[in-house]
């Protein structure tokens, strides 16, 4: 166990063995998980493999739910560093697992809770909200959270006379205000993975499929929110594509989406909005989402390691402003 733990400060993981490289993972993750009363959480982002095996794929929103209401012993989270501390502040009785201890967040990472609150004072009386995509310590010092799926409707929840400062992503923020109106002090913070469209090749990929309606997460960049066709969360574009009549769609968001979303539309046409630089699949993805792998699973599950711990004044802070979010979600 020792080496184990070695391992984990070394390379944030712990690395296969050599014994281990010719089993079947999809057999053992789905034994060890009866065994162990574990139940595995995924985001759409991760690769399809994880997908596949986990107990529930979604949103950072229903991933929260999910977290908050699981009987499970043990919670196996197929995410980013984030999303599994979100459901050690739900389920602090809990072991919480999460297979990279370093599947980080570029958009977490451009906002530490010590610069918030330097930022805070300069706006004395502002009501804070922060997106999910932020570390515990930073969700301590908030009022409220929100995901993309929720954020207008917890902006809608706060009174029209208190001001607001949104918090860190600026695009999900101005598109916020343009939905609600409201004038918002937003953080200047992005998600790299969704400012990474380009918009010249998006448009030249259009005009090769003139049918196909252009759907965006709104993290991305407000140019291209502009000229989509439907703008909302991972899961909300997953309903979008189910429920509209069109058969084509170009879907500006990180590239893991189009595994559940062709599984809920086998029969549509998906093509997923190029990125600006050029990589293997074309497209958009997210480098810490994929640091998870099957053999990564496999190994977390069987140890029950990497641990997510959040200190417990932290934990008690920052479960304020989640467990407002989910009642005002609810409702």
């Amino acid at each position: 166990m020792d080496s184990v733990k070695e391992s984990i400060k070394e390379l944030g993981y712990i690395p296969v063995s050599e014994d281990a490289k010719n089993i079947d993972y999809v057999a053992e993750i789905k034994k060890l998980k009866k065994e162990k009363n574990a139940v595995i959480l995924a985001h759409y982002y991760q690769e399809p493999a994880i997908q596949d095996l986990a107990d529930y794929v979604g949103d950072s929103l229903g991933l929260s739910y999910k977290a908050a209401e699981t009987d499970a012993d043990l919670i196996v989270f197929a995410g980013v560093h984030f999303m599994a501390e979100t459901a050690k502040i739900l389920n602090p009785k809990k072991k919480v697992v999460l297979p990279d201890l370093y599947a980080g967040c570029s958009l977490a990472d451009s906002c530490s809770a010590e610069d918030l609150a330097t930022f805070k004072k300069k706006y004395p009386g502002h009501i804070v909200i922060t997106y999910v995509n932020t570390s515990a310590e930073v969700k301590a010092i908030s009022d409220l959270t929100c995901t993309s799926s929720n954020a207008k409707k917890i902006v809608d929840s706060v009174p029209l006379n208190q001001p607001i400062i949104f918090a860190p992503d600026r695009n999900l923020g101005a598109w916020i205000q343009k939905e609600t109106g409201r004038d918002m002090v937003l953080w200047d913070g992005a998600c790299i993975v969704h400012e990474a469209f380009s918009m010249d090749k998006l448009l030249a990929v259009h005009k090769e499929n003139p049918k196909a309606k252009i759907i965006a997460h709104p993290e991305s960049e407000a140019h291209l929110l502009k000229i989509a066709e439907y703008v909302g969360s991972t899961a909300g574009l997953i309903n979008y594509v189910k429920t509209s009549p069109a058969n084509e769609f170009i879907v500006a968001t990180e590239a893991g989406i189009l595994h559940e979303m062709q599984k809920e539309v086998p029969n549509k046409i998906l093509i997923p909005a190029p990125a600006k630089e050029n990589n293997t699949c074309a497209c958009s993805e997210c480098a810490y989402m994929k640091m998870n792998t099957l053999q990564k699973l496999y190994m977390c599950i069987k140890h029950e390691l990497p641990e997510i711990h959040v200190d417990e004044a932290i934990q008690k802070q920052a479960l304020i402003p989640i467990q407002r979010m989910l009642e005002i979600s609810s409702k």
